[in-house]
């Protein structure tokens, strides 16, 4: 007889890599794991792609809330890699968790929704940039402000250039709208998705009704 003497943590670690996208029978078993990992505490962090318009995003969710939004182009296992090593270790595709927030990222990329109502964990946001996040969120759908604007409401006029790291370092971007943040100028500016992404953001808020 043969004895598995791995932990629940070192099964579910092992099996999410090895079964990610591969027949119905592995899928079903990752999603029995899931329910069990989360069931006894030992899944911190619950992650699934979803296809876009702009792109495959990764989103990433804590027991605190949604914790990552990313684009392809970040590299999907760098950014696994790095929730690992700045959240935990214990990281499993599922959809457990994450069902809400790719419903509702759907809805907007549909029109039929222009405000998000899910919780955000912000762990991966430290001091001034926690207050642009903060402000970002209050930007209305289909509005605009400038770095400089967005540098004075968090309380920094002078913080233009932190204003830009912050946005291009916003953990959870569509959900947290730094795509809404442009240059005094007019034009859009940089952004995490790539221009391209950030130009089809906000055509998609100013067609709307």
């Amino acid at each position: 007889m043969i004895t598995d003497t791995r932990t629940d943590q070192e099964i579910v670690a092992d099996l999410s890599g090895a079964f990610a996208g591969t027949d119905a029978e592995a899928v079903e078993l990752l999603a029995h794991l899931a329910e069990r990992a989360d069931h006894d505490g030992l899944l911190d962090v619950a992650y699934r792609t979803v296809d876009s318009p702009v792109g495959s995003l990764l989103l990433a969710v804590s027991p605190a809330g949604l914790v990552r939004v990313a684009f392809e182009r970040e590299i999907f296992d760098t950014v696994l890699a790095d929730l690992a090593t700045a959240i935990s270790p214990r990281i499993l595709r599922t959809g457990r968790r994450t069902d809400d927030v790719a419903r509702q990222l759907d809805e907007y990329f549909a029109g039929r929704r222009r405000r998000f109502d899910v919780v955000v964990d912000l762990q991966l946001v430290h001091g001034f940039r926690r207050s642009v996040i903060a402000h970002l969120q209050e930007i209305p759908y289909g509005a605009t402000e400038s770095y400089a604007a967005v540098a004075i409401a968090a309380g920094s006029p002078a913080a233009v250039r932190a204003v830009g790291t912050a946005c291009a370092h916003n953990p959870v971007p569509l959900v947290v709208p730094c795509h809404r943040v442009i240059r005094s100028d007019g034009t859009i500016g940089r952004y995490l998705g790539g221009a391209e992404a950030k130009a089809a953001l906000l055509a998609l808020e100013s067609d709307a009704d």
